[in-house]
């Protein structure tokens, strides 16, 4: 299984729930055979390294009035909170580029990594953008903290992210989460039965149809 997602992105987080608890559903022989693969896709490319509140960003950059942007970011709390999920109004968002290095650094727990610091966002426990933050969490999934540091000095395993996301542009992807399931292209935030049904087809070797829900796109629809 490969996904798709940016750290900053809602609906990817709100996804990547619903597919854990797809997965903690499924019988543990076949569970136990998900293998999953984070894949980069940058929302926000150009964006600066210095964090900017949510609010500005939603006026500044989208056109949205101060309320607009305080409704919309309520009814993602709401819906976050329907999944269990705890949502912090008052994150910031930067550039997301280091995180996605740190995950392909991450080789095989790259995904168990990049779930864990979009959690610690999102929730307002976890800081993504101190690189010392990022060395800690990397050193939790068993990467050595002195490789990170390193990899967080120079530009190393940009290259790997870029490959993502021409890979992201040759499928047709255009905004996340998107979820490949043995070749099931599953693009949104699915439901969890959508995400049982594509699992337990791929583990009986059955294709399903494509499947669509909820994305963040670079333009910054959510």
């Amino acid at each position: 299984m490969e996904v798709w997602s940016d750290l900053g992105c809602p609906w990817c987080y709100i996804g990547a729930q619903r597919l854990r608890r797809a997965i903690g559903a499924l019988p543990a022989a076949v569970a136990e055979r998900v293998d999953v693969t984070h894949r980069a896709f940058e929302l926000d490319p150009s964006a600066g390294r210095t964090p900017i509140p949510i609010r500005e960003i939603f006026t500044r950059k989208h056109g949205a009035t101060p309320a607009q942007a305080d409704a919309a970011e309520a009814q993602i709390a709401r819906l976050a909170a329907t999944e269990g999920l705890a949502f912090d109004r008052e994150r910031r968002h930067a550039n997301s580029l280091d995180v996605h290095r740190v995950a392909v650094l991450a080789g095989g727990r790259g995904a168990d990594l990049f779930d864990e610091i979009q959690r610690g966002f999102f929730s307002g426990t976890l800081d993504p953008y101190d690189h010392e933050v990022l060395i800690e969490a990397a050193a939790r999934v068993g990467v050595d903290p002195e490789r990170v540091r390193e990899v967080l000095g120079s530009d190393e395993l940009t290259a790997q992210v870029r490959a993502d996301e021409r890979r992201a542009a040759q499928l047709g992807i255009t905004g996340v989460p998107f979820v490949l399931i043995d070749g099931t292209p599953l693009a949104g935030a699915n439901t969890v039965d959508a995400y049982s049904a594509a699992l337990t087809a791929a583990a009986h070797t059955r294709p399903t149809t494509d499947l669509v829900g909820q994305t963040c796109t670079p333009g910054g629809d959510c």
